[in-house]
């Protein structure tokens, strides 16, 4: 209980400082409310005689208020004055008063003031005062013209009539144009037009002064002023002199908030100009406005910052003239605090502040239902303090109105506030037996809202009535609703709220339900992604079952649901995909999941990276410094896109020499956005930049400005300077051309030099444009010294280093000296021979040629032609490795030695093979004879490698380790087939077959079988077709299938065809088809293969009576029509092949001799680019088939050719190249092509180096 009246007591304590407001809820009490003045007329109030004036005085309040009216301080009765009329409305104490008498202003003017008053007290108006006025005349006046000599000034009065309302003042001629006014002519504020000097042209008779009296509706004019100028030949000039003001100081009262005006006009000669100043602070510049030529200063706003001393100073030429104004800044009332309206109830002390502010400080008086606190008795329980009027221990009998009004001599300040003490039952305004659901962990508020005067205390109780203020999680409200925090389950429950004051005590219930809180299970994940790519976002929640929940997507707080149909986003409760992602798209994504109840949400930060963007902002700068070929080039970070740009790519573009194509500069750090450029003289540069970071360049900048760079001396000379002949008696000298942004100067030619290499003599010269020189008329291979230097306009470029060239080759003289032929095996030998005689080479020795080709097998002679093999080897290598020969063959052989121009004169030399082992055997077949024999037979193998001696054939049973394998020879080589026996039926065997010579057995062949089919045997491949009378069976039989019997039975359905059906028959498996004749046309038959009782196979037919009926797939394989015709077809294929052979072989093509030939020609064409020549041969017989197909050479770098593939293997030519010393440093290519050769006869080989048979 001691918990419970820790919360409580304060409500109680608090309730005398609570303001009491009856609110709408609180029906069923009739509640008064004191008098209000609801709208009032202004204070001040001018009219005329012709107008009707109306005072308003409407007030509110319960019971209905009367109104009454004072004048001046006297009772007045507007009902029963003439010419008035009351207004008869509720609410409304207002009065007309009609204008159509003529003494209306002296009967009604004065200050007026409405009192509104029910039983609760009584409001009072401010005070209204009610300016009566006349129609506006101008006084008689006698006006006299105004004379004036020519530059003196003169000042043309107005004088309006006074007025209650602002005049507005025009000065015009007799035809209405208004006088033009300038810094010589102004009109003051006061109306009268100030000439600083008068000149002939101000000589008119019909200056006019016009006052419009906005009030009336109505302008007057004055009489007509002459204003007559003499005229004279000698102005005098003197110093400014002020018309207005006149004295040397004034000093005014400005009031805070309203404009000030200070006025300055001038006279002398010649026109004054007008300044001002404020001499102890700066002018206001925003508020202050010059207007009139400078003559009138207007501050707006005024404030009490702007009191002080202001000047105004007239200047001309001979002197100046000033004037000090003198501000005061001061106040009319206004409000610091203004007393308010409120209910109170019994026993409560009552405080009205009224605190006010003016300059000169406010008089404050207090009245209480209008009359002056002064003119009431004594013993009140109100007193005054300090401006605040206090009431304590307010009853309802104390219920007033009160007024405070403040008053200096600038204006008056009025409120009205009442006192309105009640005593209300306790009403409990929330709706009972309400029900609030909330979520586990979150604050419920119970709300009970009570009213009652005094103030009700509220309690809550549960359901047993003990408070619930002993939980600390349970708090109350001033306004009595009860908060829960972090809510279990076991907070389900009813609560009592028990409102009560002095006069009754009332409760209602509230219900109470706590849900399932919903939590986020598996949010979105923040990520990175590259621009373009798509992106997904998960979220899944767990909720309270007896909610309903959504999930919601947000992007950066934006609903991505109100974007409607997009293709950019796809939406699901539980998804989220980006499609298409753009920078634009990285920032924050949420998933919120809500009920009815609750809101969660799960954040998750997407960065789009990528290829930076474009370089802003290019500029080139130090120009100054293009003598020097260099300029500053600077620019602004690129967008980095989320990756940290790791350096700038500078280009450069010359659109003279190569537009659209951007050349580099170079490259700097990322984190450097300037750099000073080396450049090339007489390039026309246009620079670009470009970022890059990890994910690639990005888009270039704009193109800069376009400079140019002078002129200047080439500072390059050409490289790769080369000398070389293509003929005996000529050197072509070439080199690399200098690139166009080395030229440093346009017309770029080049100064080539060349002499023989030991003679001291003058160089030879000659200046070209093309990258290229022949030299005629030299000697053969002999060595030069060449220069090439770059020269322009602007001068030669540096000395040239001197090259060694060569004049061209001439085919070698000499060849090489062959040593024995060693036997490594039976396809391999290695051929050695002595080095050449550099002198005898004529050229630069590339290296050697051995041509190698077989002639014939031991065993028997061939005629064919033979495919002729080729090892290329360095100029350092005197050996050669052949290797893939046949065995127990014999070979010529042909060694040269060649140089850029060709080959040399061949040594030649015959070697033999030793015999083999033979190949496998090329095949081997299982034909089942009974259960227990197999016969076997085969067909020699291809490549017998020397004198076959016979045969060697193991078996052995599959899947039995423990029997050993069978093995015998067969010695007759000429032997084809054999016949085992004693097999097991239910074995299968793995047979292995090898040929054999004298130096052994070769590579077997191996096949698997047995003498029995395991399970049903396999009609591989089986199928029907039918005649009109007959159909034919076939099928492939399985290979090592056991030969085995069955029959066929044709069975002919439908109704009526039994008799169609004849007999089965027996066939064999072997036979591969069977054919069944006489069938009945156009019937059905159903085929039956069957073993004894086992049915084998079915399968249907249908003949017909007109021809074929094919069944797909169709089997007439073993028909003797369809044999001849296939054999037919193969015996044309064939002839029409021998056909392109010879073709191929001998048409369009030379002889072997030829070839050599024109090898020995002195007028061949010499190598181009040293490539070899290209061979064409016939393949053998399968007997003498190559073996092998490459050849290495010793040197393992290089890549040989072997007997079937020459060097045209390597793509047509073959690229020798060697070191100054004439070492071997390259590889070799060469293209493929088969060449015939000219019979066993032919020794010579076709030339590498000049081939004889140009490639298409």
């Amino acid at each position: 209980m001691i918990v419970a009246l820790r919360y409580v007591w304060p409500l109680l304590l608090c309730s005398p400082c609570l303001l009491i407001q009856i609110p709408k809820e609180y029906e069923g009490y009739r509640v008064m409310e004191p008098p209000v003045i609801t709208e009032q007329s202004p204070r001040r109030l001018v009219v005329f005689p012709t107008d009707d004036i109306s005072l308003k005085c409407e007030a509110s309040g319960k019971p209905e208020v009367e109104f009454r009216w004072t004048r001046d301080g006297v009772h007045f009765k507007p009902e029963e004055e003439l010419g008035v009329t009351v207004y008869q409305a509720p609410h409304s104490g207002s009065f007309t008063i009609m204008g159509n008498n003529s003494n209306f202003p002296q009967r009604f003017q004065g200050v007026y003031r409405c009192f509104a008053s029910n039983k609760l007290g009584t409001a009072m108006s401010h005070e209204i005062q009610l300016m009566a006025e006349g129609a506006p005349k101008w006084p008689k006046e006698n006006v006299k013209p105004v004379e004036v000599e020519e530059g003196e000034s003169v000042v043309l009065p107005c004088n309006p009539p006074p007025s209650a309302e602002p005049l507005r003042i025009y000065w015009m001629n007799s035809k209405i144009l208004h006088i033009r006014q300038d810094e010589r002519v102004t009109m003051g504020q006061n109306g009268n037009l100030y000439f600083a000097n008068v000149i002939t042209s101000d000589n008119h008779s019909d200056y006019i002064c016009n006052a419009h009296f906005p009030g009336t509706r109505t302008i007057i004019q004055k009489e007509p002023i002459d204003l007559r100028v003499k005229a004279t030949n000698s102005m005098i000039d003197r110093k400014p002199r002020l018309l207005f003001p006149t004295n040397s100081s004034s000093r005014l009262v400005a009031l805070q908030g309203q404009p000030l005006v200070l006025e300055c006009i001038a006279e002398g000669f010649p026109t004054p100009s007008i300044k001002w100043l404020r001499p102890s602070s700066p002018m206001p510049t925003d508020r202050v406005t010059y207007q009139n030529h400078n003559k009138t200063l207007q501050l707006l706003n005024v404030g009490e910052e702007d009191d002080g001393e202001y000047h105004c100073l007239a200047e001309n030429s001979l002197g100046a003239a000033r004037h000090a104004y003198y501000v005061t800044v001061e106040a009319a009332p206004y409000w610091l605090h203004q007393p308010q309206s409120h209910l109170y109830g019994p026993g409560e002390t009552v405080r009205l502040d009224c605190q006010v502010q003016g300059r000169p400080q406010p008089e404050v008086t207090w009245r209480i239902n209008g009359i002056p606190v002064n003119d009431l008795p004594g013993d009140q329980k109100y007193r005054i303090q300090h401006g605040a009027l206090i009431l304590s221990n307010a009853q309802p009998s104390d219920t007033m109105v009160t007024q405070c009004e403040a008053r200096n001599r600038h204006g008056v300040l009025l409120a009205n506030a009442y006192i309105y003490v009640v005593q209300l039952p306790a009403r409990i305004l929330t709706r009972d037996n309400q029900t609030y659901m909330a979520v586990e962990g979150s604050t419920a508020h119970l709300l009970c809202k009570a009213f009652g005067a005094p103030v009700p205390s509220i309690q809550w109780l549960d359901d047993e009535g003990a408070t619930v203020l002993q939980d600390e999680r349970f708090f109350p409200y001033a306004n009595g609703t009860l908060g829960i925090r972090d809510l279990q389950a076991n907070d389900t429950g009813r609560y009592f709220c028990q409102a009560a004051n002095d006069q009754n005590n009332v409760s209602i219930v509230a219900n109470l339900q706590v849900k399932e809180a919903t939590q986020i299970t598996q949010g979105p994940r923040s990520t990175i992604e590259k621009k373009g790519a798509k992106v997904t976002f998960t979220c899944q929640a767990s909720f309270d079952p007896s909610l309903q929940l959504h999930i919601n997507w947000r992007g950066d707080g934006r609903d991505l649901q109100e974007l409607g149909d997009s293709d950019k986003y796809f939406l699901e409760e539980g998804r989220l995909v980006i499609y298409s992602l753009d920078y634009s798209d990285q920032g924050n994504y949420s998933c919120v999941a809500s009920t009815e109840l609750d809101e969660v949400e799960s954040r998750a930060q997407l960065l789009v990276v990528g290829s930076p963007g474009p370089v802003p902002r290019l500029e080139l700068s130090d120009q100054h410094l293009l003598k020097q070929s260099q300029v500053r080039l600077s620019w602004s970070p690129a967008e980095d896109h989320n990756a940290p740009i790791e350096k700038y790519d500078i280009e450069f573009e010359d659109k003279e020499m190569a537009p659209g194509k951007w050349h580099s500069l170079g490259k700097v750090p990322g984190n450097q956005t300037s750099t000073t450029l080396k450049l090339s003289p007489y390039v026309h540069y246009t620079f670009r930049v470009t970022a890059i970071n990890k994910y690639g360049p990005g888009e270039p900048s704009l193109p800069s400005e376009t400079i140019v760079t002078p002129q200047a001396a080439p500072e390059k000379n050409p490289v790769d300077v080369q000398g070389e002949g293509n003929e005996t008696n000529n050197m072509i000298i070439t080199w690399k051309p200098l690139r166009w942004m080395d030229w440093n100067a346009p017309q770029l030619q080049y100064r080539v030099q060349w002499r023989p290499v030991g003679t001291e003599g003058a160089w030879h010269e000659q200046i070209v444009s093309d990258p290229i020189l022949v030299v005629a008329n030299t000697s053969t291979f002999v060595p030069y010294e060449i220069k090439v230097q770059a020269v322009n306009s602007q001068g030669k470029g540096p000395e040239p280093q001197v090259v060694i060239g060569y004049s061209g080759e001439d085919y070698p003289q000499v060849s090489p000296e062959l040593e024995e032929v060693q036997i490594i095996n039976s396809s391999t030998v290695l051929v050695s021979w002595l080095p050449v005689d550099l002198a005898q080479v004529k050229g630069h020795l590339r290296g050697y040629n051995v041509t190698y080709w077989w002639t014939s097998s031991q065993r028997k002679q061939s005629k064919r032609h033979v495919q002729k093999g080729h090892v290329v080897v360095p100029a350092n290598v005197t050996s050669a490795i052949l290797s893939g020969l046949r065995p127990f063959s014999s070979y010529e052989l042909e060694v040269q030695a060649f140089n850029g121009r060709g080959l040399g004169p061949a040594s030649t030399r015959t070697f033999n093979t030793p015999e083999g082992v033979p190949g496998h055997p090329e095949a081997l077949h299982l034909e089942c004879q009974s259960d227990t024999s197999l016969l076997l037979h085969w067909k020699p193998p291809l490549s017998h490698n020397g004198v076959l001696t016979g045969y060697t054939l193991s078996y052995h049973p599959l899947g039995n380790g423990g029997q050993e394998q069978l093995s015998f020879h067969l010695p007759d080589p000429e032997l084809r087939a054999h016949n085992l026996t004693n097999l097991s039926p239910k074995l299968q065997y793995r047979f292995q077959l090898q040929a054999t010579t004298r130096e052994g057995p070769g590579e077997a062949i191996v096949r698997d079988g047995g003498t029995t089919v395991s399970g049903t045997p396999d009609f591989v491949n089986i199928s029907a077709m039918a005649g009109e009378n007959y159909s034919v069976i076939s099928w492939t039989p399985k290979e090592g299938q056991c030969n085995f019997g069955f029959r066929i039975l044709f069975k002919a359905l439908g109704d009526g065809k039994g008799d169609a059906s004849p007999p089965p028959q027996y066939v064999s498996y072997n036979q591969s088809s069977y054919t069944q004749w006489n069938l009945q046309p156009d019937t059905h038959y159903e085929i039956h293969l069957f073993k004894e009782k086992t049915l084998l196979h079915q399968m249907a037919v249908k003949t017909n009576g007109t021809g074929r009926v094919r069944l797909p797939p169709a089997g007439f394989a073993t028909e003797g029509w369809f044999i001849g015709f296939i054999s037919a077809i193969i015996l044309l294929f064939l002839i029409l092949v021998i056909l392109c052979f010879i073709k191929r072989s001998k048409g369009g093509k030379y002889s072997v001799k030829d070839k050599e030939d024109t090898q020995v020609d002195s007028e061949a064409r010499p190598m181009k680019d040293e490539t070899f020549g290209e061979y064409r041969s016939l393949e053998s017989d399968n007997e003498e088939k190559a073996f092998g197909s490459s050849q290495p050479s010793l040197n393992g770098d290089i890549k040989a050719l072997g007997s079937d593939d020459s060097l045209a293997d390597y793509g047509g030519s073959v690229d020798v190249q060697f070191n100054e010393d004439g070492s071997f440093i390259g590889q070799y290519s060469g293209k493929k092509e088969k060449e015939a050769a000219g019979g066993n006869d032919s020794s010579g080989a076709a030339s590498p180096i000049n081939p004889a048979v140009t490639l298409e």
